[in-house]
């Protein structure tokens, strides 16, 4: 049985020990934590799994590879909705929804009425919006604790070690999946500051993930059940600070008030900060010198391009492969 050490249990780590372990490896997971948390990015995550609205500003391979997500997390959490993705905008700036639909395909259009039909709680207030039925959500947290716990119910074992991914490696096949905190190794990893909210708005109910287009701060609003809603999110690039902006605070705010007017009552939860790890040209990348593989880079994609990602580190393993992201001349 092939012995894989896998240093990282955020969402790129966990699913990579999911399919290593469905091929028979057996597999350790190291991390510095114990147990999942809120120093994980994905942790903090919108748990949007829209490949085609991601086309609007991703490259091409975000959309294909993002395709498989949904089918994938179906069968690994029971908090899966599969009920599309609404992108709106207000009237003054309807020229970024078409700017959206220019870039992406897999919507169908819809006016003022069959907005008001998806998502009663938005009334009248849009007059077009671009309808993404085939897209999904999941809610981050519960999705991470159900994986995990099929792991260890799988035999995984779970060790808390601030470990040295280059030491693991001279003892047995190691994969790096740490995020941004594999940037002492990986020189042209860069940090990309993302600020979320987590509002509680009884008054508000939506059906699924809602886009609303800005010229200055596009807002996404992801309905996590009994009144719950995350919103985010900015994009800054740096290594992100411990707390929000104040500045992204006022828009993201000014921006879901904009969306419904109820979310002014609405209590804040909580305000998360991360950063998100990122290649030059935000594409996840694999990278292998000898027994130390790192895979890394999902950006702000982490849910739905860490099931395309493990597979690829399956294949590349046991059928060897080449993944169609390895990045050879950096190893």
């Amino acid at each position: 049985m092939t012995q894989i050490a896998i240093i990282g249990a955020g969402v790129a780590g966990l699913c990579a020990a999911r399919a290593l372990s469905d091929r028979g490896a057996d597999v350790v997971v190291v991390d510095r934590h114990a147990d999942i948390g809120e120093h994980a990015c994905s942790w903090l995550a919108g748990g949007m799994l829209a490949p085609f609205c991601e086309g609007e500003s991703a490259e091409e391979p975000v959309v294909r590879l993002g395709g498989e997500a949904a089918d994938w997390w179906a069968t690994k959490t029971d908090t899966l909705r599969r009920c599309g993705s609404l992108v709106v905008s207000p009237a003054r700036d309807k020229s970024d929804l078409i700017r959206f639909a220019r870039r992406t395909t897999g919507f169908r259009e819809v006016d003022r009425t069959g907005i008001a039909t998806l998502e009663p709680d938005l009334g009248e207030r849009f007059g077009k919006g671009l309808f993404f039925e085939s897209e999904a959500h999941l809610a981050p947290r519960a999705a991470l604790s159900q994986l995990r716990a099929g792991l260890v119910a799988d035999g995984v074992q779970f060790v808390q070690d601030n470990a040295d991914p280059v030491q693991y490696a001279k003892r047995c096949l190691t994969i790096d999946c740490r995020g941004f905190q594999a940037k002492d190794n990986l020189h042209d990893l860069r940090g990309v500051k993302g600020e979320m909210l987590l509002l509680s708005c009884p008054d508000v109910s939506l059906n699924r993930p809602i886009r609303m287009l800005h010229p200055r701060v596009p807002l996404y609003i992801v309905p996590r059940g009994d009144g719950v809603f995350m919103l985010g999110a900015t994009m800054v690039e740096g290594r992100a600070g411990k707390h929000v902006s104040a500045r992204a605070l006022l828009e993201l705010l000014s921006a879901a008030y904009a969306l419904n007017p109820a979310f002014g009552e609405a209590e804040v939860l909580e305000i998360g900060v991360d950063s998100r790890p990122a290649f030059p040209d935000n594409l996840p990348r694999i990278r292998r010198s000898g027994n130390l593989i790192h895979a890394n880079g999902l950006f702000r994609h982490g849910f739905l391009l860490a099931p395309a990602m493990a597979r690829m580190l399956a294949e590349l393993i046991f059928d060897n492969k080449t993944p169609e992201v390895m990045d050879e001349t950096a190893a």
